[in-house]
């Protein structure tokens, strides 16, 4: 029996999952990892939610299948998310779905809009879903640079002139993960532009845009006018309300877009469990001190993760919004590797990171580092570096000590 499938051998082995091989044995052996890897929120949902969760559960008539599309009351509260936050008005109908987590919209629009051969531009580095969900259908990836700066705009520039086929589709993600960088509107502006010229599909992932710091909130690409005509974008529950496991996130945005994005998923799934998806709407109609509550909870890990590893000898960028720092290699170990350095860290520190070429190889010599540990242990995080770095004749300013 041929066990050699098309779309798996499309698919390269996860790196990071290699790291997360070795924390799980080290876990398993009874050993302390801090596990600043995988962007998992280590804090709980707002407690209205959870009840409102347990109410409609404890109704007999709410185990049935449910809406794939989202059950009315919860697009009407995305809809309404939009007009507040953003001043942009979606139709509730037309413009939003819900979907399983933006991960599984992602890769359902990716099925439901790419023929084999078509060329998407994705960032690098870049979240693995935003390549891997084209892969998977078949497509062909053109890397784009993920710094939102000219090379950005000059790259889209060659990708539509060289290309063949032309691109049909671009994939962004501010704030990005892995690299946090943030944009204003006038990039969307510009990309919105670009891709009505050159008929491009626009897919924008903002999974992160309640965790921006420094009173700088994040722009939406719908704000743009004529947004809609292009581009369709994605959000999340996961880390605004720490509801990372009830997987509900949506898509908002241009009519076409979502309704093939509908589409597909009425053959693929029932829709999240109606319990979750009015637990949903009580998240985002109820009282939002959770929000501000969370991002200046995130505010003060990044703080201290920039002070004490920096006094560790490992200089860390202040991320500007995520939950994540994009961190180079101490200069004196770069020559690891972000694989091996982090199979290090994790071996001789205690420390778990996820290493930068696992979102693409332009993500080498860097390594991802997740702020879902308490200030304490980020502390405690930066000591066990320290002394790893020590132990590799690397001082506290980073240099090696001959």
């Amino acid at each position: 029996m041929n066990d050699d499938f098309y779309r798996i051998r499309r698919l390269p082995p996860y790196v990071i999952s290699e790291v997360n091989a070795m924390r799980a044995a080290a876990r398993a052996r009874g050993e302390d990892v801090i596990d600043l890897g995988m962007g998992n929120p280590d804090l709980p949902p707002p407690a209205h939610v959870i009840a409102k969760l347990a109410e409609v559960a404890a109704n007999p008539g709410s185990h049935g299948y449910s809406a794939s599309k989202g059950i009315p009351g919860l697009r009407k509260a995305q809809a309404g998310y939009y007009q507040r936050r953003f001043g942009v008005d979606v139709d509730p109908d037309s413009e939003v779905v819900v979907t399983l987590g933006s991960k599984e919209g992602l890769a359902n629009l990716a099925q439901a809009i790419t023929a084999p051969g078509d060329v998407v531009l994705a960032p690098n580095p870049s979240y693995p879903i935003h390549t891997f969900g084209f892969i998977i259908a078949g497509a062909t990836i053109r890397s784009i640079p993920t710094t939102p700066d000219e090379r950005f705009f000059e790259s889209l520039e060659r990708a539509v002139k060289f290309t063949v086929p032309k691109p049909s589709v671009m994939v962004i993600g501010y704030p990005s993960n892995p690299t946090a960088e943030v944009v204003d509107l006038a990039f969307y502006e510009r990309v919105v532009a670009f891709a009505k010229e050159h008929r491009i599909w626009v897919l924008s992932d903002l999974a992160y845009s309640e965790l921006y710091y420094d009173d700088q909130p994040t722009p939406s690409i719908l704000q743009v006018p004529g947004g809609k005509d292009v581009a369709v974008e994605f959000t999340s529950l996961s880390k605004t309300y720490s509801m990372a496991g009830w997987r509900i996130g949506f898509a908002v945005g241009n009519p076409t877009l979502i309704a093939a994005l509908t589409r597909v998923k009425s053959y693929l799934d029932y829709g999240a469990f109606t319990p979750i998806q009015a637990a949903a709407v009580a998240a985002i109609n109820g009282p939002q001190d959770i929000v501000e509550q969370n991002r200046q909870l995130y505010k003060r890990r990044r703080d201290v993760l920039v002070q004490s590893f920096g006094r560790a000898g490992w200089d860390i960028p202040s991320p500007r919004a995520s939950m994540f720092a994009w961190a180079p290699l101490p200069p004196a170990l770069a020559h690891l590797g972000s694989l091996e350095f982090s199979k290090q860290l994790l071996t001789h520190a205690g420390v778990a990171v996820a290493p930068g070429v696992g979102y693409g190889e332009e993500g080498e010599g860097f390594v991802r580092i997740a702020m879902v540990e308490n200030e304490q242990r980020i502390r405690q995080a930066a000591r066990q570096v320290k002394r790893y770095l020590q132990s590799m004749g690397v001082n506290a300013a980073g240099a090696r000590v001959s």
